[in-house]
């Protein structure tokens, strides 16, 4: 009996846009199309039921890949957080990476997303669906002009940083056990920032931001919030999850939370270590759903940046997930909200449509 590749899934989170831009760029960019050693490519996504997601813009630092791999397999660990990277570096980098993405749109291999009803279309056509995110604001300029020029050109969402430090706020950093509660948030350049998403309808991603910060966009901002690849601190004490109080205000804001396939957030000892039965992944979403309801949960991945539980190596892997939903006993409503309609729901709500 072939494994089920519906309904269509909607995700929080892949790092594509950074794994074409290690391999080669803008000039190697139809590999994704044809399909190459990537987790996220169109074969893999046909094959998987993969809709589209958040595809994410990254700027990478440079990282001494063996040793994290090394300190988080260790029952506890601390990885010191890369540097902060000035706005004229970054910015060549988020330029590169949105011209790889308009590429693979002008290939016909994907749409970018600017509204809800883009999504919807672009679903029912059979097209990836891809949202312009920004996964750290270090080639947003403090006067937020290139803010405003981007979103012009389609970005849609924005995580003011990636762990390490910005002008805007400051970052979880990998360290297990932990809470987020690890020093200053926002500085009053990330309240601007904030304000300005917030008027011209960009969501405010919190995944990496530290608790401070979490609270400081809690109370400023007027849209849902949101996390868009993040885990229950209640079933992995990692800094980079949210704790109870953080996703019981998520949902009295009626925002909502991507389930992170990394396995070091879904694991009970943090260890960056693959074999991690979907049965973790269960209790995670259960945990979420009774602190958050069932219509404000859904999945973000982090493929293509993350080690993922053996068994969902790639999207083509997908259909095991949805099986592992089931067994598990969630219904079809609940897959179908799960897999996309949360998603479509909290971007309706915080886009205006």
């Amino acid at each position: 009996m072939p494994k089920p590749t519906e309904p269509a899934i909607f995700d929080g989170h892949n790092d594509a846009l950074l794994k074409l831009f290690k391999n080669g760029g803008l000039a190697n960019a139809d590999q994704f199309t044809k399909g190459y050693d990537a987790a996220l490519d169109l074969p893999k996504a046909r094959a998987g039921g993969f809709g589209g997601g958040f595809f994410a813009v990254y700027v990478p630092s440079p990282v001494d890949l063996e040793h994290k791999f090394i300190e988080m397999t260790k029952s506890q660990y601390d990885l010191p957080l890369p540097d902060a990277i000035p706005a004229g570096e970054a910015l060549p980098v988020v330029m590169h990476q949105a011209a790889i993405l308009f590429a693979l749109e002008a290939q016909g291999t994907l749409r970018v997303c600017r509204s809800a009803a883009d999504i919807r279309a672009a679903l029912k056509a059979g097209q990836l669906a891809a949202i312009f995110h920004i996964e750290g604001a270090e080639g947003i300029s403090e006067d937020l002009h290139t803010l405003d020029v981007l979103y012009q050109a389609g970005l849609r969402s924005l995580g003011p940083v990636w762990s390490r430090p910005t002008i805007f706020g400051n970052g979880v950093p990998f360290r297990f056990p932990s809470t987020g509660d690890i020093g200053t948030g926002l500085t009053d350049a990330g309240k601007r920032l904030v304000r300005r998403c917030n008027e011209l309808r960009v969501m405010v991603d919190l995944s990496h931001l530290n608790e401070a910060g979490f609270w400081e966009v809690a109370k400023l901002s007027d849209a849902p919030l949101v996390a868009t690849h993040s885990n229950a601190h209640a079933h992995s004490p990692h800094a980079r999850n949210l704790t109870d109080r953080q996703l019981d205000a998520i949902r009295d804001s009626d925002g909502m939370v991507g389930l992170n396939f990394a396995v070091a957030f879904l694991r009970e000892d943090g260890k960056m270590q693959s074999d991690v039965p979907l049965s973790q992944m269960m209790r995670h979403l259960d945990h979420m759903i009774e602190r958050m309801g069932e219509d404000r949960v859904g999945l973000g991945s982090d493929y293509d940046g993350a080690t993922v539980p053996k068994g969902l190596d790639t999207v083509a892997d997908l259909p095991n997930l949805r099986e592992a939903m089931a067994a598990h006993g969630y219904d079809a409503p609940l897959i179908a909200k799960l897999c996309h309609e949360n998603w479509l729901r909290v971007l309706e709500k915080t886009w205006g449509e």
